[in-house]
């Protein structure tokens, strides 16, 4: 998506004190099956500037392609549309010298505000019928931190969302009612393959809900 620059200025003034990197644009048609919200890009996203494009990405695309989604006709966004790092200290194990390294990290919740003009955007413009969350950090940023992934992944939600206020200083509940499906994130089966079957699952009610959609 092109984003008017204005806005790109915005977001970029709100992140200037955060260890975030480079601004990947979300990506997709207007008027989707499903707009997809993520946490962040990472180091491979940054460099191709494509959405989910690493080892998460691999597994995402998976999943879409079992309910019949593809990048054609699904909107991919995050939160925080830069990535985050930290800084990290540690000793080269060929050179024995210290270095430093730049791994990626989770965004805050000041890095999830600062970005949070973009997704308001793209909701506008989007107008996505169904919304699907992926982690809880774009879960937490649409419907607040009461909602975990861990309890209420597969749940489908009808009714308002977190936006910003007109001062862009906090949240407010929209008037406009959403249909929101949090999911896990596409990473969580590297550290807990349990999950496997809740994943699958997951994706089956929503694969159900596009096709009662579209009747």
């Amino acid at each position: 998506m092109d984003y008017p620059k204005k806005l790109v200025d915005l977001v970029s003034e709100r992140s200037k004190d955060f260890q975030l990197e480079g601004f990947i644009a979300g990506q997709g048609p207007l008027q989707p099956k499903l707009m997809l919200v993520g946490e962040a890009p990472g180091r491979n996203e940054v460099v191709n500037h494509i959405p989910f494009s690493g080892a998460a990405g691999k597994e995402l695309i998976q999943a879409m392609e079992s309910i019949g989604l593809t990048r054609e006709n699904t909107y991919i966004t995050s939160a925080v549309r830069s990535r985050p790092y930290k800084i990290v200290e540690r000793i080269n194990k060929r050179t024995q010298k210290n270095e430093l390294v730049y791994p990626n990290r989770t965004p805050n919740k000041k890095e999830v505000l600062a970005h949070a003009p973009i997704l308001d955007y793209e909701l506008a413009a989007v107008q996505p019928k169904i919304i699907a969350t992926l982690g809880n950090i774009g879960l937490h940023r649409l419907l607040g931190p009461k909602w975990q992934i861990s309890e209420r992944h597969g749940e489908i939600y009808h009714g308002p969302i977190l936006e910003l206020t007109a001062e862009q200083d906090n949240y407010q509940l929209s008037e406009k009612k959403y249909t929101v499906v949090p999911l896990f994130h596409p990473a969580s089966i590297f550290y807990n393959r349990s999950l496997s079957e809740k994943i699958k699952h997951d994706w089956v009610t929503l694969g159900k809900l596009l096709e009662k959609e579209e009747k």
